[in-house]
């Protein structure tokens, strides 16, 4: 990992940032608002505004029954420069589930709308896949020092979002599709977990799962066709994201994050992730469309 200096933050401090964005400030009956990341001038990261609605969602539903799926439709693009509200609304209180949606807004036009499902803990069948056979993170570079070292080679105007310090560190099994436009197989192995500890409340730590599972996910399917929103010959776009949590893990452990993509065309490509903690339990699952529109470049021809 790259070292701090005067004016990179530290790990605790890039976690810290994280946890602000996660900690919503009440608005009303069953409205928040979410904070941005601090000097935000771009669009707003999509993990983020899953993880505040997952949060607030959550704010509204007891301890005893932990998230076990949400389903998110992305409709307008964020703004960092703007706060988030987020209003819940209480569809199902039943036995052993509790259903809620929410709207996340920007400038009274919603970005985002969510439904999260909540289930009482009960015992039941079990059978997981199994994780795959990869290098341990140990063995692999980060992803900030894979684009340090790659920076003479991404366009000038990406290079500051592309360096910009992270709360959480990645370590890529396969090359990037920033880092090498021949087509791949549309495949890839991450492993992830935030720079610091965490606090040892389990909502906490599924908030930044929720964060992270939009990191490196939408890219798979691009990989057979060399594309790469990095290079400029794609706009890519997520459209919708499942995610379901299956068992219980820790954020600030190393968590594998295995994604494939079944399928792409007509501008869209479809993405699969698993995600298992070190020890091999599959703890959670994750699907999402993206736009993946081709951007051709435009011919330099001379004037007749």
């Amino acid at each position: 990992m790259t070292e701090p200096t005067p004016e990179t933050p530290t790990p605790e401090q890039l976690v810290d940032g994280l946890l602000r964005l996660l900690h919503l400030d009440p608005a009303g009956t069953d409205s928040f608002v979410g904070h941005n990341r601090q000097g935000g001038t771009g669009r707003m990261f999509g993990g983020q505004v899953i993880a505040q609605a997952l949060v607030a969602a959550e704010r509204t539903v007891g301890e005893d029954r932990p998230v076990h799926s949400l389903h998110a439709y992305f409709l307008r693009g964020g703004d960092e420069t703007r706060d988030v509200a987020l209003h819940v609304l209480r569809d199902l209180d039943g036995g052993s589930f509790a259903n809620r949606r929410v709207v996340a807004s920007q400038a009274d036009k919603p970005i985002l709308t969510l439904v999260a499902s909540f289930h009482r803990r009960e015992e039941g069948a079990c059978h997981a896949a199994a994780m795959p056979d990869v290098p341990p993170p140990e063995d692999l570079p980060s992803e900030a020092d894979l684009r340090a070292a790659h920076v003479d080679e991404l366009p000038a105007e990406k290079r500051a979002m592309m360096l910009r310090p992270r709360p959480i560190e990645q370590r890529p099994a396969e090359p990037r599709h920033w880092m090498n436009p021949a087509p791949q197989e549309a495949k890839s192995h991450t492993w992830f977990r935030t720079v610091a500890p965490l606090p040892d409340d389990p909502r906490i730590h599924r908030a930044v799962l929720a964060y992270a599972s939009d990191m490196s996910l939408l890219g798979t399917s691009t990989l057979p066709h060399g594309l790469s929103w990095i290079i400029g010959n794609v706009m890519g776009v997520s459209l919708d994201h499942a995610l379901w949590f299956h068992d219980d893990f820790r954020a600030d452990e190393w968590l594998l994050y295995a994604c494939d993509s079944p399928w792409a065309g007509r501008a869209r490509g479809f993405n699969r992730g698993q995600i298992f903690t070190r020890d091999g339990r599959h703890v959670a699952s994750v699907a999402q469309e993206g736009l993946i529109r081709p951007i051709v470049a435009k011919a330099q021809g001379t004037s007749a």
